[in-house]
């Protein structure tokens, strides 16, 4: 997981959908980071056939399934990750997580909102969206996280139906 170069597949809010286009996005990523509300341990099983994948527990997910923690920190090139949730917060915000979380990079779902930002002293916010069944009017998505030393790139992909 550590190294100069990490490609990162960024997935959340599966609920149990996983589109046949997440394994041509996520084609040669290192790693894979479900920010939660999996839905389906048959998800991970199909993602795990991608790349290794990391996962956290969402509000639609058991939160007493051992596969599934509440959060994880993970390193990403040179930079540290951390991935929850984001229902901990109640509504979730790139404000509130940098104020809770320290890494450099956080990665949340639950809001299905693709969302990226970067505050003043260079940490990044990412929500890749909802992956899962449409919902709220939003087009589905996930992301390509890209790190090379200390820095961060994130990639958007839409995925149509």
């Amino acid at each position: 997981m550590s190294g100069a170069k990490a490609v990162i597949g960024l997935i959340a809010d599966t609920h149990g959908l996983l589109r046949p286009q997440v394994a041509s996005v996520f084609a040669g990523v290192d790693f894979i980071v479900h920010a939660g509300d999996v839905g389906s341990a048959k998800v991970l099983a199909a993602l795990s056939a991608i790349a290794p994948v990391y996962a956290v527990s969402g509000n639609v997910d058991d939160r007493h399934d051992p596969t599934l923690t509440s959060e994880r920190t993970l390193p990403a090139g040179a930079l540290t990750l951390h991935v929850s949730h984001g229902d901990e917060l109640g509504s979730p915000t790139p404000e509130g997580l940098l104020a809770r979380y320290d890494a450099d990079i956080l990665v949340y779902g639950h809001t299905h909102r693709a969302l990226m930002v970067r505050n003043d002293d260079g940490r990044l916010v990412v929500n890749p969206g909802a992956a899962g069944p449409r919902r709220f009017n939003l087009e589905p998505s996930v992301a390509i996280l890209t790190v090379e030393g200390r820095n961060a790139e994130v990639r958007f992909v839409s995925l149509t139906e």
